[in-house]
Parts: C-alpha cells; structure tokens; sequence
C-alpha cells in the first residue's frame, strides 16, 4: 500500500474522477459514510455527537457522516466553523442535504458571539467528530501558529470535553506531508479514519492519544490504477499477506526451511536462545542453533525442538575476554560445508560479543557464506569502520541495525542519523545492495532499489533486552519459508512481514499485561495473535495503526 503525499493525494481524487468516472461527490458521500460506520461499530453506546465541519471538503466528509450517524437514531449536531455561504461544490451539496434533516441540529460558529451555543453541544457530547481540516491543510507562521481565529478557540474547547474524538483523515492542525513524532496546537484525536491510501503523518505521527488508538484507512471508490507515488515509501502491513497463505495440507517439514543461528559467547547465552525461539515459532521446519561449547547446553534448554551444533572455541584461552568466543578453525572447508548442509537460511551474531577474535570469526563467515542472512548485534558491530565489506550483490542480505550501529556503520552519528532516516537508510540499502532493517520509532525496511517500508506496529513495552534478538529469529524464519522461492518480491514482502509480525506481536503482549512488565519472550507467546490477526476489517478498512481487536 502506497504511501501519499497530500499533492499526490489531491491527484488521486482528480484521476479518480477524470479518468475513471466516478465523481467527487460520490467520494464525498463514500467517505462521510465510512466514518459514520466506523463510530457506529466503535463508540456504538455514543447517542449525542458533535460533528465539526470546515467549510472545504473535510467538511463535507464531516456533514455527509452527520446525516448517516442522524439516519440511524443518533441524536446529532453540526458545527459549521464559518458561514453558510462561504462553503461551496460539492461541501455545499453536503450541507444542503444535511440542513433537510429532521432532527439534525446545524449550528454555525462565524463568530465569539456564536460559541456559547457551540460550547454547550460539545460539553453534552458522547463523541465528537473532527472534520474542520483535512490533507489540505498547510502551517503558516511557523511552529505553534498551526490554527487560527474560531478554529483554535473550539480546539480549546475540545480539550477540555471529556468526550472522544475521531478525526476525519488527520486531527486539524496536522500536516498531511510532517514526519513528525508529535504536533503541539493539533486538535486530539482517539482515532483517525483516511481514506484511499495513508499519508506521511499516518504512518509517522503519533495521531492518537493512546499508543493503539487506531488510524484506519478506508476505500472510497478510486481504482488502485488511480494511487501514484513518488517517493517509493509503502506501508509495511500490506505485506502479512504473504504469512497468510495457506499451507500445502500435504506438508513436511522440508518444505518451510532450515534456519541456522550462529551466534552466543561466554555469558550470552539468552540472545541466541531467544533468536532460535523466534524462528520456530515462525514457523520454519528445521532450526539450528551453532554456538561455542560453553553455552550449549544452556541454549539447548530454550526449547526441544532445536538442535545444536557446539562450535569450537577461539584459542582455548581461559580469560575472559578471550573465552567463549567461536573459533575461525569452525570456518575450514569441511566443516563449514558439514556445518551448511541443508541449510537455508542463516542468522549471524546474536550474542557474538565484541571479544577478540568475535568479529574476525563474523566477517569470515559473512564473506564466505552466500545464503540468504539476516546480521544483527554483534554480527554488525563486527564492520565497525569495516562497512564497504557488507555487500548484498547476488545474494540475500539483510541487516537490522538500531540508531547506534547504524551510526558506526555508517561513521556518523545517532543524531545525524535519526535525523534523516529516510535518507540513510535508503542510501545505506542501495549502495550497498542489500535490504536495511532501521529500528526504532517506525522501523524503516530499505531495499537495493530504492523502496522503503515503513512499520507501523510495536509499543514501547518492546524497548527491552532481547528483542532484537527476537526480530532476528523471524526475519531469518521468513527467508527460509519464502526466499528459496527465487523471487524477488518474495524476499521484499517476507522481510517486511516479519518486521511488522513482530511488531504485532508485541502489541499483542502489551495489551494482554502492561507495558512495564512485557518481556521479548513474551512477544514471542503471542506471535500466533499476529499470524491469525487480519489488517482489514470487516467493513473493508486497513487498520494501519492500533489493533483491531
């Protein structure tokens, strides 16, 4: 699913309508219909609702979702932020169908002398419906002088109502085209129903309230033929289609591929436990943990169904910064090709550690194994300034930096990096043509052509030990089912899959405990929420953001 910016949003609706016939105020009616729907179904006890309406066609939106909430019993009441004669096209149709309403409470707020009445309907409101400003809307005056006049005086009065809020397309006062985190002057929202495609702000700004207050995206009538994006950047969701498919009632374990784990030292343990976890619930047939001596048997206890391969350990030094770490005598032509048989995907560093010696047994390994691989951890920390040796060409590469080894890979720093994310990461991916998993406040998945997606799951409950770890198990699972395929796309959209189930996975876990108390393992218990959880609802709207519970 692409993503828009607010011209190219602006376009669809004019193609929409130009070249394939279907008038905007079909749109208009379409969208102000999935809106009433969606408070219907979600804040079904709500019996008073405020609609806000603008005089522009979020407006319109917003009086078209007015008279279909008024249809179905709802007592409701318009605000019309101006005049009457000031709304014009296919608004004004809106309004006018709206206005023959019986029952149907149209109040204009033109002036202060009008917003006791105003003030009165929204302090008796069960839900208020925020259709003032839509994707058109741009800032003037810089930061903090996003609203104006009557505007901003009702957001004033919004804020203090205790009632729900959901916005028609974007809380007014955001910027359809911002990538920003937070918006200080918007109007609040607990939700946020857009239609056709999602926006910058959808999928990078936090819109609602609460982390899983949802963003849905509804269609309204444009062709797919009808969506054009310039900027490569797709939303990350669209591809769990691929984890949906059925299985072959004729399976076997061959079939869903061989995940090698190659990682652990003295001490750490748990990183390459929890990545070989990760991948058999992920559903590969086979997984394999290679690890040194010393932590075997630890790592064998995370579950029965991993096997182990003990690798040697580097020089039998009984220091610590020596002990513990894998030896390069495991890299040798025989063993390494005992090591590989069957394999079919790998994933490098998990617990590696930085010791001496960890990093040469990595970069060696890495140079001489061109099966489809996910690098993480210390996998990564192992190019520190040594980056021109990462390179995907003719291969399957992934790499899942966070801010701080994407930094060091890159030789700049965090903030340069998490200030121009898009940017980095898509430079990162193409030069060195391989797929970049950026984590962080919405994981970006950059591809060597160019695509990125960005993801919209995951909760700060995941902001603990272990959870990279995790992610590495998935991504590597999803190769092994889906890359062996030989397709290209196949590779994109298990990779973008797997950000996104894990993610899923965690929102799933903070929901069912609390954010404090989540662990990465328990992202891993409710990974078969994400499997059987579906994007798309059933009045056909993707929700984007929060869960569809």
């Amino acid at each position: 699913m692409e993503i828009l910016t607010a011209a190219e949003m602006a376009a669809t609706d004019r193609r929409t309508a130009d070249e394939f016939g279907v008038p905007v105020a079909e749109l208009m009616e379409n969208a102000g219909t999935a809106v009433a729907r969606f408070c219907l179904r979600e804040y079904a006890a709500a019996e008073r609702v405020v609609v806000l309406c603008g005089k522009g066609n979020n407006g319109g939106d917003g009086m078209v979702a007015a008279r279909v909430l008024a249809d179905d019993g709802v007592s409701v009441a318009a605000v019309l932020l101006g005049r009457s004669d000031e709304v014009k096209g296919e608004a004004a149709l809106a309004l006018r169908r709206l206005q023959a309403v019986e029952g149907v409470r149209v109040r204009e707020a033109a002036d202060e002398g009008q917003l006791d009445d105003v003030r009165r309907e929204i302090e008796a409101a069960e839900l208020i419906v925020d259709a003032v400003l839509g994707t058109g809307f741009k800032p003037v005056g810089g930061a903090g002088s996003r609203l104006r006049g009557m505007v901003e005086t009702v957001r004033g009065i919004v804020e203090r109502s205790e009632a729900p809020v959901v916005a028609v397309d974007l809380p007014s006062g955001w910027d359809a085209d911002s990538a920003e985190q937070y918006v200080e002057g918007a109007f609040r929202a607990d939700a946020v129903v857009t239609f056709t495609r999602p926006k910058m702000a959808h999928v990078f700004g936090h819109l609602t309230r609460e982390i899983f207050g949802p963003v849905v995206v509804a269609g309204i009538g444009s062709p797919d033929e009808a969506a054009r994006s310039e900027s490569g950047l797709t939303w990350a969701g669209a591809a769990k289609a691929i984890a949906e498919r059925p299985r072959d009632v004729n399976s076997n374990k061959g079939l869903y591929g061989h995940v090698l784990v190659v990682g652990g030292s003295y001490g750490m343990a748990g990183a390459p436990s929890m990545a070989s976890l990760a991948a058999l619930r992920t559903g590969a047939g086979l997984v394999t943990a290679a690890v040194p001596q010393c932590v075997a048997d630890t790592v064998a206890l995370i579950a029965p169904e991993l096997m182990m391969r003990p690798l040697w350990q580097s020089s039998g030094h009984r220091r610590q910064e020596h002990y513990g770490v894998p030896s390069e005598a495991n890299l040798g032509p025989e063993h390494l090709t005992e090591l590989l048989k069957g394999i079919t995907a790998i994933a490098v560093g998990p617990g590696l550690s930085r010791r001496p010696g960890a990093g040469e047994f990595a970069r060696e390994f890495i140079a001489k194994v061109k099966l489809p691989m996910v690098v993480d951890a210390d996998g990564l920390n192992a190019f520190d300034g040594r980056a021109a040796e990462l390179n995907g060409d003719g291969r399957v590469m992934v790499l899942t930096p966070h801010p701080g080894e994407m930094a060091r890979l890159a030789g700049m720093t965090v903030k340069e990096v998490e200030g121009d994310r898009i940017g980095v990461a898509r430079r990162f991916a193409t030069e060195h043509k391989l797929t970049l998993v950026l984590k962080g406040w919405r994981t970006l998945v950059a591809h060597p052509d160019g695509r990125i997606a960005v993801n919209t799951s995951g909760n700060p409950a995941m902001a603990k030990g272990g959870s990279g770890d995790i992610l590495t198990g998935i991504v590597a699972a999803m190769l092994a089912q889906y890359a062996a395929s030989g397709e290209a796309e196949d590779v994109v959209r298990a990779v973008e899959a797997a950000v996104y189930l894990h993610g899923l996975a965690g929102d799933f876990a903070a929901l069912d405990m609390d954010e404090h108390t989540v662990l990465a393992t328990d992202t891993v218990t409710h990974l078969s929420d994400a499997f059987r959880y579906r994007t798309r609802d059933a009045d056909g709207m993707n929700w984007i953001c929060g869960v569809n519970a």
